[in-house]
């Protein structure tokens, strides 16, 4: 099983709250590591092409060539899921983009988050918690 970190573009059967399919979608790791080494677990941001209705906290992907993306897309961190491993395969990867240089999400993202990644999920998942309602 291949190994996957924070930042990385996978494919996976990504689960839905209104249906009991799940469908082949792109999605962001936010969270590897042990969870993927003991568990064998990953936890993901949903990404789609769908931008007609914007949801809060959606954000832009500005290169689609570095995450292996076939069209334009958002992040959806609203949606998130905990997806096995080894039914994800890699698209690609924001691992190596820095702020400053040729950034994959949107310049007001990337001016927000001047952060190492690990501290940009933690980050976005602490600004989410007040807008999620139960």
């Amino acid at each position: 099983m291949p190994t996957f970190g924070p930042w990385d573009v996978v494919k996976v059967p990504f689960p839905y709250t209104d249906r009991p399919v799940r469908q082949r979608r792109p999605a962001l790791v936010l969270a590897a590591g042990n969870l993927q080494t003991k568990h064998g677990l990953l936890w993901l941001a949903m990404i789609t092409s769908a931008t007609h209705q914007g949801w809060y906290g959606d954000v832009l992907i500005s290169d689609q060539g570095v995450a292996g993306l076939p069209a334009p897309s958002i992040v959806r961190p609203a949606k998130i899921a905990t997806i096995d491993a080894q039914d994800a395969g890699k698209l690609g990867s924001f691992a190596d983009q820095r702020p400053g240089s040729s950034t994959p999400v949107s310049a007001r993202a990337a001016e927000r988050y001047r952060l190492s990644p690990q501290h940009q999920v933690r980050r976005v998942a602490k600004s989410m918690r007040g807008s999620i309602s139960m």
